[in-house]
């Protein structure tokens, strides 16, 4: 949903908050994830530097093989609970929730400071597709 210069998401995952963060915070989780249905991520470009100040990079790469690198640097790290993090060329702030819900996890993801041109129907398909990738990630054992 988008609203104003934010884009939120919500899920429920079906596992444990833990799994979850670990797919959030080491470099072959969000290798397995982050690109969502367009783009691939190579998992030995993920770097993750955990703590608050560190930055964790990756670099994506499009069906038509054009490629990017991104960074972010984290602003809050509390296990398995809450990160937040900033994208430094567009200003964007993400924060991820993780609250326990019986034997899963209830998922927000929430998008602040949007630029204009990212807050469209298509930045919220592209969000909801790297969570359905996650769904999936998290399905296999």
């Amino acid at each position: 949903m988008i609203t104003g210069d934010e884009l939120i998401a919500v899920r429920r995952l079906a596992v444990p908050p833990p799994r979850v963060w670990t797919a959030f915070t080491t470099p072959a989780g969000i290798a397995a994830f982050w690109g969502g249905s367009h783009a691939v991520v190579p998992p030995q470009s993920v770097t993750v530097d955990l703590r608050v100040g560190g930055e964790f990079a990756l670099d994506t790469r499009g069906p038509d093989g054009t490629g990017r690198r991104l960074r972010f640097r984290y602003a809050v790290v509390t296990p398995p609970h809450e990160l937040v993090f900033d994208e430094p060329v567009t200003g964007i702030r993400t924060t991820v929730t993780l609250r326990p819900d019986g034997d899963g996890t209830d998922l927000t993801v929430q998008q602040r400071k949007l630029p204009p041109e990212l807050r469209t129907a298509q930045a919220a398909d592209g969000l909801a597709s790297i969570l359905d990738a996650l769904a999936t990630h998290l399905e296999t054992p």
